[in-house]
């Protein structure tokens, strides 16, 4: 038998391949639709899926401000953050964030789905978020994906 066949292959920097994919957010629940971006980023579903290295997709989010809370989650949901101090804890909700800016929201709970270190913060950067349908990433010829068609 050879077993030179069966040799784990992990990818590099080098050998990784890299791609721009566009996925519409309208009509699609906040949670799933980032759970799926997430694994995009992360290129889990890529054959060469390696958990140490940066080989996921760049993912662009068009139509933002048409995603989809359940329930009464845009104003019932809370949110926290703390600035250091005491009596610092500042809550706020999803609308709060959207009002900001529409990549707000999706960074954040993006940022959840990732791995907590360098790597994590690396593919958040590879994450761009957009409220209508015009992107200035025309130049990199990314590909529209369904995002539905994904587990």
């Amino acid at each position: 038998m050879d077993t030179l066949s069966f040799k784990t292959i992990s990818a590099n920097k080098a050998t990784v391949n890299k791609e721009w994919v566009i996925v519409d957010a309208t009509d699609q629940t906040l949670g799933r639709l980032c759970a799926k971006v997430t694994k995009l980023l992360r290129g889990k579903y890529k054959p060469n899926f390696t958990p140490h290295v940066d080989c996921g997709d760049n993912v662009i989010i068009i139509n933002a401000d048409k995603i989809v809370l359940t329930g009464n989650k845009w104003n019932d949901r809370i949110y926290y953050r703390y600035t250091g101090y005491p009596g610092g804890q500042i809550p706020f909700t999803p609308a709060d964030l959207m009002k900001k800016g529409e990549d707000r929201l999706f960074r954040k709970v993006v940022k959840g789905m990732l791995p907590k270190n360098r790597l994590g913060a690396k593919l958040l950067s590879n994450l761009y978020v957009y409220a209508g349908t015009e992107h200035k990433h025309e130049a990199q010829q990314p590909k529209l994906i369904d995002i539905n068609s994904l587990k």
